[in-house]
């Protein structure tokens, strides 16, 4: 049979479903295999999937200067995900799924059972540029959190996102796209839990989230102001400036979405700013991180957190603020060189048990087909307290071979 189905694609996370494709009938359903991962379309065209994987294998190195550590090797999986987007009934009604299977990449809840579920949400779009979205997906924070781990130039995300990041969490978020005169806006706002996607439950304290991007030169192609380095060579520069906050109401968690589990609820405040610039191969990004929080101590919740001890034990949120900055050029053939330099400066409530820390990374990259395929080798320098020296025993130094595959 010729005849020939038009449907809507699925956009993805932020994106309705808005490309239309076509595809022979085959008997009951049409199947496609291309670049967008693995599509199933219905016979009638009320349902609609795409199937795609990824993973990362990597190997590294690290070792402290302090004179008595031999190094530390890190050879792993550090992520194999299965993620499923679609519609049901109508493009408006789309969905996403994201499923983890390392165990490097999961949450275990109080009853010690892997979660691995990243993603579950729902989206229901008004319009092309008005939707909102319910359950368990990535909250709109810093911008190198709310890339994919798939769209980085580095093997992992900076120290900055590590020690302030909101991560994932269940709730509901608006989102927003229109334009000021020539100038594209994005706004986003969530509301939800605050205790991140291991929570079993809901306490009476919700996180209130929202961020708002300016571009000024227009958009970027193939929506690369949420892509690492510029890979699509644009043509004219190209600039996102954004910015937001998060007021996490009574936490129970260390990190307000991440961390252990806390007996006393704090607040968190977070706020944050970043910006990327890319042209001609030249890309730069920069990204600032501030976490307040009235009285950073509190004491581990034993039960929640299944740990046996005769005592409790003390624990703190990171209160502080730091810094990222990064910049890179494609040469050609797919070759990217990159460099990153990270500043992270704890508040003097919490010195005694934190230093201030700085990174130097280096990154060549080679794009086998964009950010699908692609081998990564890094290598680090880290300094503490603004001891630039190799006799300091709190310097070490790493390098890290990483390979991504996915569909």
């Amino acid at each position: 049979m010729k005849n020939r189905l038009k449907y809507l694609l699925a956009g993805l996370s932020a994106l309705c479903f808005t490309a239309a494709v076509n595809a022979q009938e085959r008997d009951d359903r049409a199947t496609i295999l291309n670049f967008k991962g693995i599509q199933y379309l219905s016979k009638d065209s009320l349902f609609y999937t795409n199937f795609r994987f990824r993973m990362q294998n990597r190997a590294g190195f690290s070792n402290q200067l302090d004179g008595e550590s031999n190094g530390e090797f890190d050879a792993r999986i550090r992520r194999l995900r299965m993620r499923i987007d679609g519609y049901i009934y109508t493009p408006r009604v789309s969905y996403s799924i994201q499923l983890a299977f390392t165990r490097s990449d999961q949450d275990f809840d109080d009853t010690g059972v892997a979660n691995i579920v990243r993603d579950a949400v729902v989206f229901y779009n008004f319009s092309d540029d008005f939707y909102i979205s319910f359950g368990q997906n990535k909250l709109p924070g810093n911008r190198q959190r709310v890339n994919s781990s798939g769209q980085l130039q580095f093997a992992d995300r900076s120290l900055v996102n590590g020690n302030f990041t909101l991560d994932r969490d269940f709730g509901l978020t608006l989102n927003l796209s229109k334009k000021l005169g020539n100038m594209p806006i994005n706004a986003k706002a969530a509301i939800s839990t605050g205790e991140g996607r291991v929570a079993s439950g809901t306490d009476d304290g919700l996180a209130y989230t929202g961020r708002v991007e300016f571009l000024p030169m227009g958009d970027f192609t193939n929506d690369g102001d949420y892509s690492e380095g510029d890979i699509e060579r644009e043509p004219t520069p190209k600039l996102s400036v954004g910015g937001g906050y998060s007021y996490n109401d009574r936490t129970t968690r260390e990190g307000g979405q991440l961390g252990r589990y806390v007996v006393n609820p704090f607040t968190l405040k977070t706020a944050f700013a970043d910006a990327i610039f890319k042209y001609r191969g030249f890309a730069y990004q920069v990204e600032y991180m501030r976490r307040d929080v009235d009285n950073p101590f509190n004491i581990i919740d034993d039960q929640l957190n299944q740990i046996d001890g005769p005592e409790q034990q003390e624990t703190y949120a990171y209160k502080g603020w730091g810094i990222n900055q990064q910049t890179s050029y494609l040469i050609n053939k797919g070759y990217e060189v990159a460099a990153r330099y990270t500043h992270v400066e704890p508040h003097e409530q919490i010195r005694t048990y934190e230093d201030e820390v700085d990174v130097i990374e280096l990154g060549l990259t080679k794009y086998v087909k964009a950010h699908r395929l692609k081998v990564q080798v890094n290598g680090n320098y880290t300094f503490k307290n603004g001891e630039f020296n190799n006799q300091s025993n709190k310097s070490s130094w790493g390098g890290m071979l990483q390979i991504e595959l996915g569909i």
